[in-house]
């Protein structure tokens, strides 16, 4: 039965509900899925992204320790922390952005996990035992180790990496408000994960928190201007830092409930621009993100001076919604979020997780979206995030899970570099820079499953070549699978 996506009736309404009709009927349904195995998977893939020493309890044993040295050119300790992708490069902009993510899943989504609530912990911790590593003295951030060119020219394991791990910081004299901003956000959110199980190392991560957005604030400025050569056009900030001010006061907000926060959000969001660009949400722009996670307070009647913020959130739900007149996503045939771009899928997750959150916050305060002339309701929000995941794990017009490991069919040939190598153990020599290129160019599968890994995905037109070099497709990435983490929570307690 197709839903009932609106709450009344008009030619709007009905066009709205026929082309997300449209959207969810187009094409054969595989039937239902097991969201709990695909959380427990999608979990797992941190483990195989985990750079520094591996713990006894690894379970991606294919992997082995890496990157042993790294921060000893600077005389610190930078072990640990997650490779981003499927090159061997620690940056710190979209680690922070996907421990923050994974920290709100747990906030909002812990409660549905089950089992593996342990394990996304343990995640989490991974991460922040980095970030408190590279924040460690005070103004100054470690954002990145691994130089991109170098890394970028070979194709080597992470086992044998003998690339240039030369280390990148920002300081007072070379600003980055938006890298420090996001780990300020990261480490906040993160103390709330741990305020119960572990109150010390909480109130270190956001005694962390503050110091690292007070650095952020005081020295205002752009990291890819500071590190321009280093860090683009890899991780350059397109969008500006003043939106990760936002971002992190808002978590310093809701982690410390310091009247100081509030007032700097009230009193910053016209002059940081929170209601700009309200039409994406990842490592880069956070302006969807600050206004659906400062909505839950107005939705809650907490917080009226708050209020433009719920205004911003509705109208970028809205714009999300398929059939509206000023769509900010496309929608492939099969019913596939799109935005152009690489790595398509980082998108439909956190657009996805931001829809549910979104209606999650809404179903509390027993409220629905005002769209124009109609109005979009909590149910219509958690159909389209569902018809999101749905796709990714397989609802799609080529039958494909584009998650590793979860169904019959999914990517073989990801462009992932230890994954499409042969492990230490089946190859104890060594491989050097160039001679990973013949696996690289390979027609055969990749020898060592990532699983839970989600690629990039199809393109607009739902096709999909499942090949290492078109890496905008067949490359995962630790920001893809965060958001992803906290969907299939809530729909493994609610198929």
């Amino acid at each position: 039965m197709a839903p009932k996506p609106l709450t009344f009736p008009g030619i709007f309404s009905a066009l709205l509900a026929f082309s997300f009709s449209l959207l969810l009927f187009c094409h054969p349904i595989i039937g239902g899925h097991n969201y709990h195995d695909a959380l427990r998977k999608s979990i797992l893939f941190f483990e195989g992204q985990r750079s520094g020493r591996l713990p006894p309890d690894q379970r991606v044993k294919w992997r082995r320790d890496s990157a042993l040295h790294d921060g000893s050119t600077a005389g610190v300790d930078l072990t640990g922390g997650y490779y981003d992708a499927g090159d061997n490069v620690k940056f710190g902009f979209p680690m922070a952005f996907t421990t923050t993510l994974l920290a709100w899943s747990i906030i909002d989504f812990g409660r549905n996990m089950g089992p593996e609530l342990k394990n996304t912990v343990k995640a989490v911790k991974w991460s922040t035992d980095y970030l408190l590593k590279a924040t460690e003295k005070p103004r100054v951030v470690y954002v990145q180790v691994g130089d991109a060119c170098s890394d970028h020219s070979c194709w080597e394991r992470p086992e044998d990496m003998d690339t240039l791990r030369t280390v990148y910081k920002i300081d007072n004299a070379h600003p980055g408000s938006d890298v420090a901003g996001e780990t300020a956000a990261a480490l906040a959110a993160a103390s709330i994960v741990f305020r119960k199980r572990d109150p010390a190392y909480s109130r270190l991560l956001l005694n962390r928190a503050i110091r690292v957005f007070n650095f952020a604030d005081k020295h205002r400025g752009a990291y890819s201007s500071s590190l321009h050569s280093a860090v683009c056009p890899f991780y350059c900030d397109v969008n500006g830092y003043q939106d990760e001010l936002l971002w992190g006061a808002a978590w310093l907000h809701k982690a410390s409930r310091k009247r100081v926060y509030r007032e700097y959000i009230v009193k910053n969001e016209v002059v940081l621009r929170a209601g700009d660009t309200i039409n994406e949400f990842g490592w880069d722009n956070k302006h969807a993100g600050i206004n659906v996670l400062i909505s839950k307070e107005v939705l809650m009647g907490k917080a009226d001076y708050f209020e433009s913020f719920k205004q911003n959130a509705d109208g970028f739900i809205c714009s999300l919604l398929p059939g509206m007149s000023h769509p900010q996503v496309q929608y492939s045939p099969g019913g596939l979020m799109f935005k152009t771009g690489g790595s398509n899928m980082q998108h439909v997750t956190s657009l996805s997780f931001l829809l549910l959150a979104y209606s999650n916050y809404l179903s509390h305060a027993n409220k629905v979206v005002p769209c124009g002339e109609s109005s979009a309701s909590r149910a219509l929000l958690k159909h389209l995030a569902k018809r999101q995941v749905d796709y990714i794990l397989g609802d799609n017009p080529l039958g494909i899970s584009y998650m590793v490991g979860y169904g019959a069919r999914f990517p073989r040939r990801i462009h992932h570099r230890s994954s499409s190598l042969p492990s230490v153990a089946a190859h104890p020599a060594r491989i050097g820079c160039k001679a990973g290129t013949r696996y690289y160019l390979s027609p055969n599968p990749n020898p060592n499953l990532l699983v839970g890994a989600v690629v990039g995905g199809p393109n607009v037109s739902d096709a999909f070549p499942d090949s290492r070099p078109y890496f905008q497709e067949s490359e995962p990435t630790t920001y893809i699978n965060a958001p992803l983490v906290g969907l299939l929570a809530f729909f493994s307690a609610h198929p």
